[in-house]
């Protein structure tokens, strides 16, 4: 019942599923409750919550539950939230394997686990996949499911879906690989963001600017290899005019960065003066950050209806 848990919990509702929110707490569940209450009233007020119903309709479909066979129960679609750690997904979902049936689906939100990790053993391994998510969830909608070796092919299809018919948009990794596909590019762009500014090259505030009002602008609405199709006559056209210029810059990148000493401080204290490190200021510019995605998500929805 985290953050991650919580926004699944106000995704799957506004699709109209009943959720049931399972933690080993009941105060940490009656956190998350109020919490989720809140954020739908504020998101019903500013007119940005998601689906048909109103969030009473919404939150009606919520409950809570402390002991995992009954949370379980009836399930056709169990999304596991817990902590980044190996040994403790393993566990929970050794713990799901025991109780669960053959047609319910086991998902995981993990970042980076690799499925074959996670779920070689199991009994119903053929029912067991990665749905990661983009934090925050509600307001990106992003979904990478990448299968196990062994997932059966019919569940990859119901949980694309589902992620469909909840309003996410999911993409089908082929086979696993290290960190997926959305820390592949994103790990690929903060590795030479701080070679640049380990370098002296540019600043950390006028890096970020570079993405925000820059690639970040194009990159809302397409991705590198339509830029690429666009910005000439195609692909075929892009690759014979800049392949070259490509080859050349890309060979002058340096070693993967070890992310520490004097960089780190450079860094640390350009954004700490932008923002900083206060739990209060921290919050409030995640608030604000949540606010623009709602805002782009709302325009991306007109735009693509229009």
């Amino acid at each position: 019942s985290g953050l991650i848990g919580r926004s699944w919990a106000m995704v799957f509702a506004a699709g109209g599923f009943r959720v049931k929110l399972y933690d080993i707490a009941q105060e940490q569940l009656t956190t998350a409750l109020e919490n989720i209450r809140k954020q739908m009233k504020e998101m019903e007020k500013s007119g940005v919550l998601k689906g048909a119903l109103s969030a009473e309709q919404q939150l009606a479909l919520i409950s809570v539950c402390t002991d995992l066979k009954a949370a379980v129960e009836g399930a056709t679609f169990i999304q596991e939230c817990t902590p980044e750690n190996l040994e403790l997904k393993k566990k929970i979902f050794g713990q799901l394997d025991l109780i669960v049936g053959d047609s319910v689906i086991l998902s995981s939100s993990t970042s980076c686990l690799l499925p074959s990790k996670l779920f070689t053993g199991l009994k119903h391994v053929k029912q067991c996949i990665v749905s990661h998510p983009v934090n925050p969830p509600y307001f990106v909608p992003l979904v990478e499911i990448v299968p196990h070796p062994e997932t059966d092919p019919s569940t990859t299809e119901r949980t694309y879906a589902l992620m469909k018919k909840i309003g996410q948009s999911p993409v089908k990794l082929n086979r696993e690989i290290e960190g997926f596909v959305l820390n592949r590019l994103q790990y690929a762009v903060i590795s030479e963001a701080w070679r640049l500014v380990g370098e002296g090259v540019i600043s950390p505030t006028d890096l970020d600017l570079v993405m925000s009002d820059g690639l970040g602008m194009r990159y809302a609405f397409i991705g590198p290899l339509e830029t690429m199709h666009l910005n000439a006559e195609g692909v075929s056209s892009y690759c014979e005019r800049y392949a070259e210029g490509m080859k050349l810059v890309l060979n002058t990148f340096g070693p993967v960065p070890e992310f520490s000493g004097e960089t780190v401080q450079k860094v640390n204290q350009a954004l700490s003066e932008k923002i900083p490190v206060v739990p209060k200021v921290l919050d409030a510019r995640r608030k604000w950050r949540d606010e623009c995605l709602t805002g782009l998500a709302k325009l991306k929805t007109q735009m693509k209806s229009d």
